[in-house]
């Protein structure tokens, strides 16, 4: 096995069971066995639903919640092309494969099932659903070696295959780098979904170049430019007028979301996601 992605899944592991170990990755609640709070009751919650025993010690209703299934069905789908190759590497990339293998990791600690879908230019690979390491690790093992480079992945095509193949409501972490429109709100109505956005620093903060040769990683084309002042100006509007549609999209639809940069210690920002 590739000595770099032995590390990267060792670190994940290690991290998921002495770190991320009790942190509930879902918010769905329901009418399963597993007990998830008590709280105050409020208007328009079943009355079936209040603790009696509580209610007559603290002198005020409550109710209680539990889990929607014992079982929680987590799904990882990967939006992988070219803008992954970023810069004079793919950091991004292996940043991807670092955030899906701990979701991975911590799905199977939970005894949760986990699905993995990739989505490249021309084909899709999934996992079935499972709670084995080695489907795990294989579908870590596929982004981390996946040839991105001159590769184009289309969001919403992919979003709306996504959708038909999952058929028990699930919690669905979507992690691309999310550089394009993306429309998650039919997801969003079945599932509980999770954008985790890929960034590299240098995306977000360029400097300048000044005479330069510009290489598309989707498409391999170039473009001779004086990449200055101004065009970093315009670079970073275009940037924030995307992030902006973005944070509309995922407020609108109540999807939770964090950004995690190459250089981001990947389980604190989920720690801070799940809390």
């Amino acid at each position: 096995m590739n000595t770099a992605l032995k590390a990267l899944q060792l670190k994940a592991r290690h991290q998921v069971y002495t770190l991320l170990s009790g942190h509930n990755l879902s918010k769905l609640h329901g009418e399963g066995y597993d007990f998830s709070e008590l709280r105050e009751y409020q208007m328009g919650d079943d009355i079936r639903k209040i603790n009696w025993t509580i209610t007559a010690k603290l002198g005020k209703p409550y109710i209680k919640e539990l889990h929607a299934n014992r079982e929680l069905s987590v799904v990882v789908a990967a939006l992988m092309d070219g803008s992954l190759y970023f810069g004079s590497g793919n950091a991004k990339q292996t940043k991807l494969t670092e955030v899906a293998t701990l979701l991975g990791y911590a799905a199977q600690q939970n005894s949760d099932l986990f699905t993995g879908i990739s989505y490249f230019h021309n084909q899709t690979n999934t996992t079935p659903p499972t709670k084995h390491l080695y489907h795990i690790e294989q579908f870590s093992k596929i982004l981390f070696e996946a040839s991105l480079l001159g590769t184009k992945v289309d969001y919403n095509s992919s979003i709306q295959d996504l959708f038909k193949r999952l058929h028990k409501p699930s919690l669905v972490f979507v992690i691309g780098d999310f550089l394009e429109e993306i429309d998650l709100s039919l997801l969003a109505q079945k599932h509980e979904v999770i954008a985790i956005i890929i960034r590299d620093r240098d995306e977000e903060s360029p400097k300048k170049l000044g005479e330069v040769t510009l290489s598309s990683p989707q498409n391999g084309g170039k473009m001779d430019t004086f990449f200055g002042r101004k065009s970093i100006e315009k670079y970073l509007a275009k940037l924030q007028e995307n992030d902006e549609k973005l944070a509309e999209h995922f407020a609108r639809y109540d999807i939770r979301s964090v950004k995690i940069f190459t250089d981001d210690e990947v389980v604190g920002k989920l720690i801070g996601l799940f809390r």
